[in-house]
């Protein structure tokens, strides 16, 4: 994974009523058009960094404004947009060139075959430097995710038979996204009884980037006196120079992505049911299927059975997977790879119970499993306790925990002969706790103004998150939703 980063979303409400007996008045769905501010914050860190196999610095973080727009058309009918952007600073992925300081190489690798101008991250004595524990500030040190969801929404005259659309685009430093789906709602028994059934397509795309090192040696044709390694010390393990004579630096396994593809296809299955006046539950199931290059190919991978080589300072190489390493870097034996297949299944169930009128209990389980080896536990809860008529607090926490994937291995400890290898700690064996706590003020006659719009709620929340292997992360996020009057 590039980056670990929480993306926050808000979805408008929509609000169901019984017909009214009599057959000339018809409840509108959304009175007037509801508009949606957003914005978060995430921070994380920690010792895993994918990019380099599996070990530096995690330091991330993401600011992310959205809009959200809900339309009514007409009485039935309501369309909405949802649009993003999302920018980042990355410590791990500005690492996809180490020895960059300046964005010279925006592809990863050399555009001239000269190369002498991406390595301008140097020490006093003018050795080329870098490590996996210090962020460059090369073009991958940054980005920016754009994105957009548009869709629609029916609603029968009874309101008991709802049908919607969607389509997506999303856009980033290495990554396009399209989307379209839809699903159908049906309730029963005097809208106490809801069964959903909805499917999505994502069709994707790569413009894969490359660690340098191992991009750059295929356009040297493998001569590490040409192009951008000439005139750089390579050094062995031993911190001994290496000569282009005798054993040498070799990622044999290393080749360019041929399939630039990646697509997902997902069906959501849903059941919801009102058991008495205070309690209600649901049931969710959804079937995942992935197909493309689903490895990340700035993702580097170390073998154990592979001579290591670095360039920087022979000194550090003894203490290379610490922080105190500053100024050396391992040269890469290839990237991650993975099956170009993959099924994913979780399973859902949400149990609420309001206690009185100023204390509800909101109950989530999930149990997920895929083809991967990975099997995962969710278990959350979250307290609304009203203070007065306009002022909610929600105190929460949530407990996860998942299995390893086959396919992964800490730094270092993969083979050559594997099919398959990632050092990517979201496929690792880990415990996770999540903490929060939010505050909601709704105005529900929305008396508050600015211009033609009137404040209906504010909501801020904040998040802690303590991952076993190390990784921390903190995200606040808050949202005003006004509606036009």
């Amino acid at each position: 994974m590039k980056y670990f980063l929480i993306f926050i979303g808000l979805y408008s409400s929509i609000l169901f009523s019984q017909q009214d007996n009599n057959e000339e008045y018809k409840k509108r769905i959304l009175e007037s058009t509801e508009v949606d501010f957003l914005m978060s914050y995430y921070s994380q860190d920690g010792d895993n960094a994918s990019v380099t196999g599996g070990i530096g610095s995690e330091e991330l973080w993401d600011i992310t404004p959205t809009i959200v727009v809900a339309y009514p058309l007409n009485d039935d009918d309501v369309l909405t947009a949802n649009v993003g952007i999302s920018a980042y600073t990355s410590a791990s992925s500005s690492n996809l060139n180490p020895w960059d300081t300046t964005g010279a190489s925006s592809n990863g690798g050399d555009d001239d075959d000269e190369g002498d101008d991406d390595f301008t991250n140097k020490n006093a004595a003018g050795d080329v430097i870098g490590s996996p524990w210090v962020a460059s500030t090369g073009a991958s040190a940054s980005d920016v995710w754009i994105g957009g969801t548009f869709g629609y929404s029916h609603n029968s005259d009874n309101r008991n038979f709802i049908w919607s659309g969607h389509i997506s685009f999303s856009t980033e430093y290495d990554y396009t996204s399209t989307g379209i789906g839809g699903s159908i709602t049906k309730l029963f028994n005097e809208k106490n009884t809801e069964m959903h059934i909805g499917a999505q397509a994502y069709i994707d795309f790569w413009n894969p980037k490359y660690p340098t090192e191992l991009d750059s040696y295929l356009e040297a044709g493998g001569n590490l006196n040409n192009g951008f390694f000439r005139g750089i010390t390579i050094w062995d393990e031993n911190g001994a120079p290496i000569h282009p004579v005798g054993e040498m630096w070799n990622p044999e396994n290393f080749s360019l992505i041929s399939n630039k593809g990646r697509n997902t296809f997902s069906t959501t299955l849903g059941f919801s049911q009102i058991l008495s006046k205070k309690a209600q539950f649901s049931l969710s199931l959804d079937i995942v299927y992935q197909q493309g290059w689903l490895a990340n190919p700035m993702q580097r991978v170390y073998f154990a059975d592979k001579k290591n080589y670095f360039i920087g300072n022979p000194e550090s190489i003894p203490i290379y997977t610490s922080p105190e390493n500053k100024d050396v870097f391992q040269l890469a034996d290839d990237i991650e790879r993975l099956p170009n297949t993959r099924f994913k299944t979780p399973i859902g169930l949400r149990f609420n119970y309001y206690v009185n009128e100023r204390l509800a209990l909101r109950t989530y389980y999930r149990y997920y499993f895929d083809d991967w080896g990975i099997t995962s536990h969710t278990a959350s809860l979250e307290i609304p306790i009203k203070l007065g008529s306009r002022f909610t607090i929600y105190p929460s926490y949530r407990y996860y925990t998942q299995t390893a994937a086959d396919y992964f291995a800490p730094f270092e400890e993969h083979l050559s002969t594997d099919e398959f290898y990632t050092s990517d700690y979201d496929l690792s064996e880990f415990e996770a706790n999540q903490y929060g706590f939010g505050v909601s003020y709704t105005d529900i006659f929305a008396k508050g103004h600015i211009g033609k719009f009137g404040i209906k709620n504010v909501d801020l929340r904040y998040h802690q998150y303590d991952r076993s292997t190390g990784l921390t992360s903190w995200i606040i996020s808050g949202g005003i939703k006004f509606v036009m009057q």
